[in-house]
Formats: structure tokens, C-alpha cells, sequence
């Protein structure tokens, strides 16, 4: 059973009587990584701030193990926050940045070389306390920010975009030592980034947002496979996204012709969002497919090639191990659970409501 940790209940943040966040609801666990995901000026940040006691909702609660916290201080919470720059101190060697809250703190002296020494060996920099801070590289100088914020034993740890300073490689090792690093901590992670494979790859649940809402909260298997609407189905990963009339539960129509799904809960001939992976369409030969078009372009991919076919009323995006001769015409194939109905989205962030899944 998940022990609740910190609730958002109704919570509205307004700026200069611009609402950048509009009545958010989000339940955070005990020892859970939670990522906020979404594109520049969703909310995601304004959020983490709130959480962190750096803002104050205009609005709404903020509560932690039940109790409100809204007027509670940052330093009064057992929650620490690493941004994209790491802030540590260049005069401090690795040792003393680790240590300097637990200084702060009057920590006595002979608890502090133990406790340094634990979180060192958890982030992988054991033997590296008397170096400048400085000679670190960029992974280096991440892990002493994560020691430093560790060491104090929060709670909760709060990372906003703290991969966006690294190269691709770099990146994705850290991605799996902070998962790592959050297990053994058994610390709750709050995670903010724009970044869909960083959020899949880490997370055990994501809040996707969007103009100050949230869209979605699930695993990362759910909010990819199964996506409530088409925001999110386009964020997360790339999508076919096709306007269809739904004409009855499990039947749909696009592109002029009629196609069983696993979808219900619909109007009847309401105007949807049809939704396809490009991993879920089979090219196949022109007699055995459900449609077909002409193979404008392909691009070798590394693991797949991208594949792009004109059926006339929409240019399909296909991922196949195998390749096509651009200029030819193929047939398409995919089965009733690789359509994905969806009430249609609206720019300002709203959906119609949310389909059923059978």
C-alpha cells in the first residue's frame, strides 16, 4: 500500500492576474519518482516552486502528510531542490560542498565525515573528496549537488532540469544512476523536464502538462500506450494523428472508410482524434492492405527506418526494420487495438472528455 506524501488539492497560481496554473490536483507518494512533464511554460516549474514552499498558491492547498503547508518556509520543510545550474561553491573542495548543510545545520563534528563519506559512495565519488570542484566534469559536478542535497536527509528531493546542461551521452548515463540513486536513497523524487525519454526511462509516475493543466498522471507504460488524449499522445513519442467520425462503439471512420477499434463511451458520429503509433503500421503487399499510398521519403533511423506514405488525405509516419523504395505504392495494415479514439483536443489545453477503453 503507497503511502501518500504531499497533495495538491485545487491549486491555482496567477501572475499579474494571468492564471499559469489552473486548479492542479496531484498526489505524490512516499519513495516514489515522480516526473512533471511538458513543453516551455506549462506550469511544470510553477509547480515544483509550490511544492518547495518558493511560491505560495494564489489558491488551493498544499498538504504534507495531511497537514497544510502553504505558509510553511523552504527552509522549514524536509524538501531540498537541485536546479540546472548546480550553485556549488568554487572555493569548497568536494568534501566541504557535501558537508557545508550539515554545518549550517551544527551537525557534530564527528557525525559529518561518515555521513559525507555514505552519500560520496552512493553517487560513485568515493575518493574524490579533496578534489576542487571545478576539475569535475558535468556528471561529476551533478552528483556532488545530489550528495549535498542528500546528506541532509529531506524527505523529498526536488530536480528541476538538472540534465539539461550535459551532452546526449552523459545524459543518459545520469538518467540511470539518478533512478539508481533514488532507489537506494529510498527518497521521493520530484522531476521536471521536457523530455520524454527522460521521463520514461526514470519515472514511476508522470503528471503530463500542459498551459498550466495537467493532462494525464500514470506509468510510463500507460501514458504511452494508452494516452487520453492527443496532446499527450504527441508528446509522448511520436503519433498519426487523423480527424474521424466515431459512427458507433468499436467502429470508426477516416479517411472515407470504416475501421473496427476497442474504443467505446462515444457519441454516436462524434468528431474524434484517431490516434496511431508508427511502430504499430505494418507495410504490406498492396493486395492485403487496409489502405494504401505512396512511399514518399525514407530515413534510415539507426534501429528503424522512418517512413513516410501519402495515402492522399494524410502522410503517414511508419517505423519498420525494413526498408521502402520511395515512389512505390504499399499497402497498410493494423489491427483494431492500434487505433486510439480520443475526444478531441482543444488549443487552450481542454479535452471533450475522456474515452473508455474496453
Amino acid at each position: 500500500m503507497k503511502k501518500e506524501l504531499i497533495r495538491l488539492v485545487n491549486c491555482v497560481m496567477e501572475f499579474d492576474g494571468e492564471a499559469v496554473l489552473k486548479s492542479i490536483n496531484l498526489t505524490v507518494y512516499d519513495k516514489e519518482f515522480l516526473t512533471l512533464l511538458g513543453p516551455s511554460g506549462c506550469g511544470k516549474t510553477t509547480t515544483l516552486r509550490i511544492i518547495g514552499g518558493f511560491e505560495t498558491p494564489t489558491s488551493g492547498e498544499v498538504l504534507f502528510d495531511g497537514v497544510r503547508f502553504n505558509d510553511v518556509p523552504p527552509y522549514k520543510r524536509k524538501v531540498n531542490t537541485i536546479f540546472q545550474r548546480y550553485a556549488l561553491f568554487p572555493h569548497l573542495n568536494v568534501f566541504e560542498n557535501v558537508a557545508f548543510g550539515l554545518r549550517v545545520n551544527k551537525v557534530p563534528k564527528n557525525q559529518i565525515e561518515p555521513a559525507v563519506t555514505e552519500m560520496l559512495q552512493l553517487v560513485g565519488l568515493k575518493g574524490y573528496e579533496h578534489r576542487d570542484v571545478s576539475s569535475l566534469s558535468g556528471g561529476q559536478q551533478q552528483r556532488v549537488a545530489i550528495a549535498r542535497a542528500l546528506v541532509n536527509n529531506p524527505r523529498v528531493l526536488l530536480l528541476d532540469e538538472p540534465l539539461g546542461a550535459l551532452d546526449l551521452k552523459l545524459r543518459k548515463e545520469m538518467q540511470t544512476e539518478l533512478k539508481r540513486i533514488q532507489q537506494q536513497s529510498g527518497i521521493t523524487f520530484i522531476y521536471v523536464t521536457h523530455d520524454q525519454e527522460e521521463a520514461l526511462s526514470m519515472s514511476d509516475t508522470i503528471a503530463v502538462m500542459n498551459n498550466g493543466t495537467i493532462q494525464q498522471i500514470g506509468s510510463p507504460t500507460d501514458i504511452y500506450n494508452e494516452p487520453q488524449n492527443a496532446f499527450v499522445a504527441d508528446f509522448i513519442g511520436e503519433s498519426n494523428i487523423i480527424d474521424g467520425i466515431m459512427k458507433q462503439d468499436y467502429l470508426v471512420s477516416f479517411g472515407g472508410k470504416n475501421y473496427d477499434c476497442v474504443d467505446a463511451g462515444f457519441k454516436p458520429n462524434e468528431e474524434v482524434d484517431v490516434v496511431v503509433r508508427p511502430e504499430d503500421i505494418d507495410v504490406v503487399p498492396l493486395e492485403n492492405g487496409l489502405w494504401s499510398g505512396v512511399v514518399k521519403s525514407v530515413a534510415f533511423k539507426g534501429v528503424h527506418y522512418e517512413i513516410m506514405v501519402d495515402s492522399g488525405d494524410y502522410v503517414w509516419m511508419i517505423h519498420s526494420t525494413d526498408a521502402q523504395v520511395p515512389g512505390t505504392t504499399v499497402g497498410m495494415m493494423l489491427e483494431p487495438e492500434d487505433l486510439h479514439i480520443m475526444h478531441k483536443f482543444y488549443p487552450n489545453g481542454s479535452v471533450a472528455g475522456v474515452a473508455e477503453v474496453e
